[in-house]
């Protein structure tokens, strides 16, 4: 029987939905780049901060006792402060009584500050070797300390022995040092101390070639002539007593302001320079130090062994006056000012400038131009990671939490869903909805374009069990979809035509011409088991019921894409669908098998077009207008799922993006009373932790697993991967035993957590970003291939 529906003289007006197409389509593209953009950023926010925190190209060798016959005996014999002038080296010493205050591995935001105070307090000023990436954390603390008059000097960019490193390492640890520094004080500078270093005549070998490269670069490096010994916190005696010279001889001593608790140091700091200024002792920075070397006032002092400046090798390579060190051309400072390592200039004003300040950081230049420019972008680049990777953090333990609580609530729930589905004695009795249903029911099937499926589709029908009626609702086919529903000749299927108007339009047209109270709604690539319909309006026989979510399998498993699907149906489907049926929040009943009340259906107004997911978008109307919605397991039906990637992918992105849509359409149940308000309280959130936060969420389990593998601890990491691998194949094969599937798809669960998952994050990403910018999409008609036949040739 065939009939169709009358159709107006005029072009029917297009819907919402066709409206937006066009622009949908258009906007499409921008918001998958953007959502890769997003995944991208996170990657480089992890990168940087662990680059910052010498997580990634940590080099932790460090050399010791290697020989040192090639270094000049002169240098060894010299003092702390090593030039290279006109390709000359040369070391000077601290003049007497003269005290060079230096501190290593900062800034820290708890100890610097108070050293800074003890410094202030007693009117002194110190030169601090600092961490590049400390610096760009802690930018602040550095302008402090530099607005206070005190000096900063390079101590590289990550802590690195640069014996072992190769020139291109080196100039980046000394370039990435000085845009942190001109980005968090605006300076740069021309002073060095190479870390694990001490006393000059601890230079060797592998490390003198090292200072020459840096001298050719323009820098000063400056050495210990007494070691504190801080970092061993020996106690504040200690401390005091190894800072103190010898014989009133001038020094530069080493404190540290990071790399631990420096209590004791703070504590030294202020009795210590009280000490050494009761026994006549001056205090200034290194380049204060050498202002005074090199002719400023009272600047008379020992260089080398015999305090006269001596230069001890010629011909290691003329150098400019600055430090550039990888930023600008060599000899030219990174703000552009031009000055001589230790010629107490700065790019304001001379060295007999009485202004201390100047004198005592003259090491320093002002940083202008690109390098200021490119120091503020990595100082809030790293302000950025700062902020963001704790966050990331609190997010990852969150949906652990979730990932984990998800797993346990649909072990339990589903456990316990099962023993009352399957009870056949105790308290109760044997579970049944109620009387039979035995009276016949609609079948409404809407095709559009079913040729290759919908044969199969109708045969299935055929040898149901129960009474039914077929209505094939042809949405405009162009491929002959309804004539082979015609020519199959089956009994009591009747076939309408309409203009193509999309699937909910369909199935509303299905339900006004349904002959009986109950209509069972399917896919057209559908194949429905025998007796499924008869256990599809079992429930019915509860007249609080108003429609019934069935079992939908994936036929076409035996392929790598359909194995992966035929995993995520029957969890879905087994662990997930139990649950919400005990909490009595069924979020969606599945568009290849349920079933409704007519008289609820259109109570509900019908399958609506505002979301692009109508199966979900009706179950909430439903829960909201008061009717129960449950689960069936025992109604069986074989869906031909995508075989391709790029067809899983638009689907699985029009399913998250209507069930968006779908959620917010029905926002307002969060504040409604009654049944509407238990779904709005219960199931909503249920729905949108469990499936749209978490799985958005999720990449950063993969992220931070990877990163660790490859940064931190990779065997620990592999473990921790392991584990939760485990603990998803317990549920999937409590799943698998349950619906009584084969365990041997399970052996693709692995690679499934490697490929498959990962593009369901991008999904619904992309969903989410869509639905952020208001995108709307068209309905996607996916490509059939007809490979599921009969229920039982595929089981």
């Amino acid at each position: 029987m065939t009939s169709t529906t009358p159709s107006r003289g005029r072009r029917r007006a297009p819907t919402k939905m066709e409206r937006a197409a066009g622009k949908a389509a258009a906007l499409q593209k921008p918001r998958v780049i953007l959502a890769l953009l997003l995944l991208l950023g996170l990657t480089s926010v992890m990168l940087l901060d662990g680059y910052l925190r010498s997580e990634i190209g940590n080099d932790a060798r460090v050399r010791d006792g290697a020989a040192y016959d090639k270094v000049p005996q002169k240098i060894l014999d010299g003092g702390p402060l090593l030039t290279f002038t006109g390709g000359t080296a040369k070391t000077q010493s601290v003049p007497k009584k003269t005290i060079v205050l230096t501190f290593d591995d900062g800034p820290t935001p708890t100890w610097t500050p108070q050293i800074l105070k003890v410094l202030d307090d007693n009117d002194i000023e110190a030169t601090f070797f600092m961490v590049g990436s400390m610096v760009s954390r802690y930018p602040g603390v550095v302008k402090d300390l530099v607005d206070q008059g005190n000096e900063v000097g390079i101590h590289t960019f990550t802590h690195v022995d640069l014996s072992y490193q190769g020139t291109g390492r080196l100039q980046r640890e000394l370039k990435q040092t000085q845009l942190a520094l001109a980005g968090a004080a605006g300076i740069t500078t021309t002073l060095f101390r190479a870390p694990y270093s001490s006393e000059i005549n601890a230079v060797d070998n592998y490390s003198w070639p090292v200072y020459k490269e840096i001298g050719n670069l323009g820098y000063t490096s400056v050495f210990v002539d007494t070691d504190s010994d801080d970092w061993k916190k020996p106690g504040v005696s200690k401390i005091v007593q190894w800072a103190t010279p010898k014989d009133n001889e001038g020094a530069v001593v080493l404190m540290h302001d990071a790399g631990g608790d420096r209590s004791e140091t703070v504590k030294a700091l202020d009795t210590y320079i009280k000490k050494m200024k009761a026994k006549g002792y001056s205090f200034t920075t290194v380049s204060g130090a050498m202002a005074k070397l090199n002719g400023a006032p009272n600047g008379a002092g020992r260089t080398g062994a015999t305090g006269s400046g001596q230069a001890v090798e010629a011909g290691v390579g003329q150098t400019g006056a600055g430090a550039g060190a990888g930023v600008g051309a060599l000899g030219e400072q990174p703000g552009g000012a031009q000055s001589a390592p230790g010629s107490g200039s700065t790019n304001s004003s001379s060295s007999k400038s009485s202004n201390k300040v100047n004198v005592e950081q003259s090491g320093q230049q002002k940083a202008t131009g690109s390098t200021l420019y490119e120091g503020k972008a990595l100082i809030y680049a790293v302000a950025v990671a700062e902020w963001v990777l704790p966050l990331l953090s609190w997010l990852l333990l969150v949906v652990g939490i979730s990932v984990m609580g998800r797993f346990g609530m649909m072990l339990i729930l589903a456990r316990r869903h099962y023993r009352q589905r399957n009870r056949k004695r105790g308290k109760g009795g044997k579970f049944s909805w109620g009387p039979t249903v035995t009276r016949p029911v609609t079948v409404i099937v809407p095709a559009y374009n079913e040729k290759e499926c919908i044969a199969n589709t109708l045969h299935s029908l055929a040898q149901s069990t129960h009474p039914i009626e077929i209505i094939v609702v042809d949405d405009g086919s162009t491929d002959g979809t309804k004539e082979i529903a015609e020519s199959l000749g089956l009994p009591n299927v009747r076939v309408i035509r309409q203009e193509n108007a999309g699937k909910p339009a369909a199935l509303n047209n299905g339900v006004r011409n349904a002959s009986y109270d109950i209509v069972v709604m399917m896919d057209g690539d559908t194949v429905f088991e025998p007796d499924a319909v008869h256990q599809l309006v079992q429930p019915f026989a509860d007249p609080g019921i108003g429609a019934v979510a069935g079992n939908a399998k994936v036929g076409n498993r035996n392929t790598v894409i359909g194995a992966w699907q035929h995993i995520e149906y029957v969890m879905g489907f087994n662990l997930d669908r139990r649950m919400y049926d005990l909490l009595r929040c069924m979020p969606t009943i599945p568009g290849a098998i349920g079933a409704f009340r007519r008289d609820a259906v259109l109570e509900v107004g019908g399958m609506s077009e505002d979301t692009l997911a109508e199966d979900t978008d009706i179950t909430i109307a439903m829960h909201r207008a008061g009717w129960r919605v449950v689960y069936q397991e025992h109604a069986r039906a074989w869906t031909e799922a995508p075989s391709s990637l790029k067809q899983l992918w638009s689907q699985r992105y029009r399913w998250s993006y209507g069930t968006m849509q779908a959620l917010w359409k029905h926002r307002k149940s969060l504040t409604d009373k009654g049944p509407s308000g238990r779904f709005g309280r219960i199931g909503m959130p249920l729905v949108v932790i469990f499936q749209i936060v978490t799985p958005v969420l999720a990449p950063l389990i993969d992220v931070f697993t990877v990163y660790s593998m490859i940064f931190v601890d990779f065997w620990a990491s592999l473990l921790a991967w392991l584990a939760v691998l485990v603990v998803q194949l317990v549920c999937a094969a409590y799943a698998f035993r349950l619906d009584r599937e084969k365990y041997r798809y399970l052996a693709m669960l692995p690679l499934q957590q490697l490929a498959y998952r990962q593009m369901m994050y991008l999904v619904l990403i992309h969903s989410s970003v869509t639905a952020l910018t208001g995108g709307r999409l068209r309905w996607q008609k996916l490509k059939r291939t007809g490979e599921v036949g009969t229920a039982a040739g595929v089981s």
